[in-house]
């Protein structure tokens, strides 16, 4: 699997060369009682429907979800954390099944963004047909065929533990000459859909007729992704809306305080952080820490503790600020990768550890989240939209959230959001495998 590579960071032009180591819910639920077999063999008991090819199956609705809840009259709002990944494949480095059971110990479901061409083998490259690039084409390269039976068995695990398996698109186009930032909304609606039909026919392209199937119907499954480098949005939510998406996580740059809807999606951005120690907030994702660091993934290695320690602080600054204050759902943004010794691995492992326990903490997908927005009082979200990053209601949340409607006379006025510290840092990537030779 995967070359050197260079990342570029959305509207900074930063170059690194890589050493890398490494759907609409519509429709009645069938057999929504069935049972989940092992999760790591993917077997399941109970009606087991096989779609397409059996690279899929319907097997019910998705076990271990909590039931979304309105939030009670006056009360706090519970403390949203969501952890996510971008490109989320299984390689040597074993990442994905490392961090499954990090959240299997710490309660933690987590999105993972699956990028399509992870179960496409290099052999049968041209299947992918990306828009303004030749066939078979793709800045992250393609998989091995060991490569793609790991990656199914982690997404097989994750998707029966309770964690969601979005969408990072496929080939992660970047940049003005053909990137994602170019393509039209019909461009995109290709994408979308190039990226379900590689999941739910891996069997025909990998020739793993033997292997069990995905248990999940990814056309009902997929309600939201991450593009590319952060980029495209524009073009990007009415084709997602029309592919029955739910929300997008692909903004730059936001702050940390109540969503809202873009687009007719929820909009969960990855939200500025403070950088410890340098007076500027960064995005919560580890490469925007690697950028304000080492600017490369071989950093010199007697820093990289001290560059650990950093994200690790910056994450925990940010869920600090979120849960003693607006209580803003927290949203951290990750790849598999080993970059400056594993450094952002531990800082993220470190973060999960700290957060995810408490009490009064829900470390859940964006599906999930998405679930327990649609079910509040929408004047309730509209009154804790007010309030801006890590502002408390004065008067306690009882007052704040039982006193009048947003807007109304009497009631808090909205209030602008303060502003970063410092500059930022936007960027993003997607994670890298090594190229295949099949």
């Amino acid at each position: 699997m995967a070359a050197p590579r260079r990342v570029t960071t959305g509207t900074v032009a930063t170059v690194l060369a890589l050493a890398v180591t490494g759907c609409s819910a519509n429709g009645e639920r069938e057999a929504d009682d069935a049972r989940q077999g092992s999760a790591e063999h993917g077997a399941v008991s109970g009606p087991v429907r096989l779609i397409g090819d059996g690279s899929t199956a319907f097997t019910g609705r998705q076990p271990n979800q909590p039931a979304p809840e309105r939030l009670e009259a006056g009360h706090r709002p519970p403390q949203f954390v969501v952890f996510s990944w971008d490109g989320a494949g299984e390689d040597g480095q074993k990442l994905f099944s490392h961090f499954r059971r990090i959240g299997r110990e710490y309660d933690a479901k987590m999105t993972y963004f699956l990028s399509g061409v992870y179960v496409l083998p290099h052999a049968r490259r041209e299947v992918y047909k990306p828009p303004r690039h030749a066939p078979g084409s793709s800045d992250i390269g393609f998989n091995d065929i060991g490569g793609i039976k790991a990656t199914l068995e982690q997404l097989r695990g994750a998707w029966q533990e309770g964690n969601e398996i979005g969408t990072h698109f496929n080939g992660h186009f970047c940049g003005p000459n053909g990137g994602v930032g170019t393509w039209t909304t019909d461009e995109w609606r290709h994408e979308i859909r190039q990226a379900e039909a590689l999941v739910k026919s891996w069997k025909t392209h990998a020739g793993l007729d033997g292997a069990p199937p995905l248990p999940f119907d990814y056309d009902r499954e997929l309600v939201g992704g991450r593009a590319p480098c952060l980029e495209g949005q524009r073009s990007l939510l009415p084709a997602a809306k029309a592919e029955g998406f739910r929300y997008d996580a692909s903004s730059p740059g936001g702050l940390q305080v109540w969503p809202s809807k873009k687009g007719g999606l929820w909009d969960f951005p990855l939200q500025q952080i403070p950088m410890p120690g340098r007076g500027f907030e960064t995005l919560s994702m580890d490469y925007n820490f690697l950028a304000n660091q080492s600017g490369t993934v071989r950093g010199d290695p007697a820093q990289h503790a001290l560059w650990s320690r950093q994200m690790r602080d910056g994450l925990l600054q940010g869920f600090r600020r979120a849960h003693e204050g607006n209580r803003a759902p927290f949203f951290i943004g990750n790849h598999f990768e080993s970059w400056n010794g594993g450094a952002y691995m531990r800082a993220v492992e470190e973060a999960i550890k700290e957060i995810c326990p408490k009490k009064d903490v829900h470390c859940v997908t964006f599906k999930q989240l998405a679930d327990w927005l649609d079910v509040q009082d929408p004047g309730v979200l509209a009154k804790l939209r007010t309030l801006g990053v890590g502002e408390r209601p004065e008067e306690g949340w009882k007052a704040f959230l039982d006193g009048p409607p947003a807007g109304s006379a009497g009631s808090p006025e909205p209030r602008r959001p303060a502003e970063p510290a410092g500059p930022a840092r936007p960027a993003g990537v997607a994670a890298r495998f090594r190229q295949a030779a099949d």
